[in-house]
């Protein structure tokens, strides 16, 4: 019998082998964290940084974003080059 325990969330189940996994998949997508050893990151230091690192990805979107529509009006609205901006403002 397996001493792993089984966590329930809603009708699914996770196991405890799958959530170390999906842990070593956050803390290699992490810059924050990728290169520090595995055993000396908790599991909420690596849930922790990849919250952070989200967030700080959403701020780097919204940046990018207001700087293309910053772009965008002051160019002649119809060229080319503010087809392709508007293109990627919509994305």
């Amino acid at each position: 019998m397996s001493t792993r325990r089984s966590r329930h969330s809603g009708a699914s189940r996770i196991s405890d082998d799958q959530i170390i996994d999906l842990l070593s998949k956050l803390r290699q997508l992490v810059p924050e964290i990728r290169h520090r050893r595995p055993d000396k990151v908790s599991a909420s230091k690596v849930l922790h940084e990849t919250c952070n690192y989200i967030r700080n990805l959403h701020r780097e979107v919204d940046d990018l974003s207001e700087r293309l529509s910053q772009l965008l009006s002051t160019i002649d609205s119809d060229s080319a080059e503010a087809a392709i901006i508007r293109s990627l403002i919509m994305q």
